[in-house]
Parts: C-alpha cells; sequence; structure tokens
C-alpha cells in the first residue's frame, strides 16, 4: 500500500520515526515534507500535497498527517473531494470503553482514507500503534455507509 506522508515542524521528529515504521513494515511511503525542521514553517504547505494524492485515488492510497494538534492539519485535508481525515491525539473511551474503538469506526464507518495525528499528545509507541491498527483495519462497506458517504461524496459548494 502507497501511503502519503506530511507535517510541519510541530510533528517532525514523529514523522521521521513514522516514516521508518511504516518502510519497516513494508509500506511504500511517500514524504511530502517537511523534510528538515523548521520552526516559522506553515502546515498546510506539507499537508496539502498529501491531501491533493489521496484526493486522486482515495480507495487506493492512504495519507498520514502529522501537526501539534491535528485539527488544522484535518481541515485543510478535508477540502479535498474524497478526503476524509480524522483526527487522533492520544487515547480515547467510547461507551464500549475501547481505545482503539474510535480508529476502528474511523475505518469500518467511515472510510477514513487520511490519519491525522496531533504531535503534542502523542508518544511514539502509541503513535505506531495507532497508525498499525488504522492501516490494518478494513472498510466493510455495507449499505448504510455506502449511503453515507455517498451522500457527502454528492456535496457540491
Amino acid at each position: 500500500m502507497k501511503i502519503f506522508i506530511g507535517t510541519d515542524h510541530a510533528g517532525y521528529v514523529l514523522k521521521e520515526q513514522l516514516v521508518i515504521f511504516l518502510k519497516g513494515q513494508g509500506y511504500e511511503v511517500i514524504d511530502k515534507g517537511a523534510l528538515d525542521y523548521n520552526e516559522d514553517d506553515d502546515y498546510p504547505d506539507f499537508i496539502i500535497p498529501v491531501a491533493r494524492e489521496v484526493s486522486k485515488d482515495p480507495d487506493h492510497v492512504k495519507g498520514i498527517i502529522i501537526g501539534a494538534t491535528g485539527q488544522g492539519e484535518a481541515i485543510a485535508a478535508n477540502k479535498f473531494p474524497y478526503v476524509r481525515a480524522v483526527v487522533y491525539y492520544g487515547e480515547s473511551k467510547s461507551v464500549v470503553d475501547d481505545e482503539a474503538d474510535i480508529i476502528i469506526r474511523s475505518r469500518e464507518h467511515n472510510n477514513a482514507n487520511i490519519l491525522s495525528l496531533g504531535a503534542r499528545y502523542l508518544t511514539e509507541e502509541t503513535m505506531t500503534k495507532t497508525v498499525d491498527l488504522w492501516l490494518k483495519t478494513k472498510y466493510p462497506g455495507g449499505e448504510k455507509h455506502l449511503r453515507r458517504l455517498a451522500k457527502i461524496d454528492q456535496i457540491k459548494i
């Protein structure tokens, strides 16, 4: 699987670690930057190229974007057609008290194709476990979820 990855300075260190992890798992990783640490860079410069690539082939590639909170990064990514970016910045408790629930549901229910990570809230270990689970969780489809995603995809503003 091809994975596009991008971050600004806030996620630079985690991105570098994640690239090594993903390549070690056999993924094809395309790094859209930042390619060096620059405290004055702007996240859209690195997130937009990732979102553009995922938008071109939303069912066959994935994106991982990293920022301080992941929120602005997801907002930028979701501007692109067929991109479904979700934010994760730490363990969550759902109604079933399953920490992984939000990651699994983002794939199973929403066919999320970009994972936006909040670097200020994640350790390398939590990040790699989360990314691994997200990438391995399959989208099963199903009439209800397909119908809902089709309604989202039809939005033209």
